[in-house]
């Protein structure tokens, strides 16, 4: 069995979900997030993209549904024992045997919790579950309650994430000898990946961010390579990666001598960062994170050129993105707490002059002031 952590963390994380279901009243909960899947028992699969869910009692007793492929999946990286197949076929709907395992886990009108907020939950499948659900117990929506959980770290997850930063600062040390004039995107694109791979890390949950010029001002991978100019800017979002725990960074260089308007963008992404740190920690929210944020870029005439977020909490994620559900955005009420993993970031687009500067990297929090888990400083990067 290929499992990241002790019986005993993963004994723990299962007491602390029935603990939240007692309070919750749920006699049952249907996992179809699969990082839910995975913080809960180990079971490291992409299977999700098919009908598959983890049904978890209140006496923490575990049964998965999923297809053929994903039975010795589940054998060889998981503690989950009771496996049940739905078999692929004409007209198949799994909800009909999702109601019928159900039924035979004694479940018929009881409270049951369905993580409907995720990946592994297409509109489709919502609607074949709640066919089979109505009239045979009462569902509630509990999209967030495994991820809620998932917000502080256990020392070992957070051994896991320091691990995943120090492969992104390698990512980083690979790719800068490789910026400058006439430089190969693909090239520094290779260098990156290929560093968090050789040093034992994972692909990450959504492609590595890389664009230059006037793609530079893109926050979103998109196809497409180019070689960099004389005077250029490059942005570049990654992650190092471990166990699928992600420790995301974030920076724009400038190839050239930097513009008055790019020190002047830096000036205000730094200051930004600064703001952040300062409440970054127990007694605030993720909404006064914001806040902060948005007070810097607002007094600096930047309210059109920045987002209306900046930053997440990060952990284990899988494909399609590695962002959590939780947002320093306007306001979110979550309360910052010791032991979390987030990641903050400034991103100023001036489309209007072409211009971009982004600095981004991931925090451990403390009782007191954050801890960046980077090496590398925040400083003005040119080559």
């Amino acid at each position: 069995m290929a499992l990241h952590f002790s019986a005993s963390e993963y004994s723990a994380r299962r007491a602390r979900l029935m603990a939240r279901m007692a309070e919750e009243k749920l006699d049952a909960v249907l996992l179809f997030a699969q990082e839910s899947m995975y913080w809960l028992t180990g079971f490291d699969s992409f299977g999700y993209c098919f009908f598959q869910t983890l049904v978890v009692k209140a006496d923490g007793s575990q049964t998965l549904l999923t297809r053929t492929p994903d039975l010795r999946q589940t054998k060889h990286t998981s503690t989950i024992e009771n496996i049940v197949v739905w078999v692929d076929r004409l007209n198949a709907d799994p909800a009909v045997d999702l109601r019928n395992l159900l039924s035979d886990l004694d479940l018929l009108g009881m409270r049951v919790g369905v993580e409907y907020d995720t990946h592994g939950m297409t509109g489709r499948v919502a609607r074949l579950v709640d066919n089979q659900l109505t009239n045979f117990c009462e569902a509630v929506d509990a999209s967030y309650l495994v991820s809620n959980l998932r917000l502080v770290k256990s020392p070992a997850e957070i051994t896991k994430t320091k691990e995943a930063a120090e492969l992104a600062d390698l990512a980083f040390e690979a790719a800068l000898p490789l910026i400058g004039p006439d430089a190969d995107e693909a090239e520094i694109l290779a260098a990156m990946q290929s560093a968090i791979l050789a040093g034992g890390g994972d692909y990450p949950a959504n492609p590595f961010v890389i664009g230059s010029a006037a793609d530079a001002l893109l926050c979103r991978y998109k196809s497409g390579r180019r070689k960099l100019s004389a005077t250029d800017q490059l942005t570049l979002e990654w992650a190092g990666v471990v166990a699928h725990y992600h420790a995301p960074m974030l920076r724009t260089v400038l190839i050239g001598e930097p513009s008055p308007r790019h020190r002047e963008l830096y000036t205000a992404a730094l200051e930004g960062m600064r703001a952040v740190e300062h409440v970054l920690r127990p007694g605030h929210s993720f909404g006064e994170v914001f806040d902060a944020h948005a007070k810097v870029m607002d007094e600096r005439g930047l309210t059109r050129h920045r987002f209306n977020a900046c930053g997440y909490s990060v952990g284990a994620r899988f494909a399609p993105s590695w962002m959590e559900h939780q947002m320093f955005h306007a306001g979110n009420p979550q309360e910052i707490a010791a032991d979390m993993t987030l990641f903050v970031h400034m991103i100023i687009m001036d489309s209007d002059r072409e211009a971009a500067v982004t600095m981004g990297q991931t925090y451990l929090t403390t009782e007191t002031a954050p801890r960046s888990l980077s090496r590398h400083p925040l400083d003005l990067i040119s080559v």
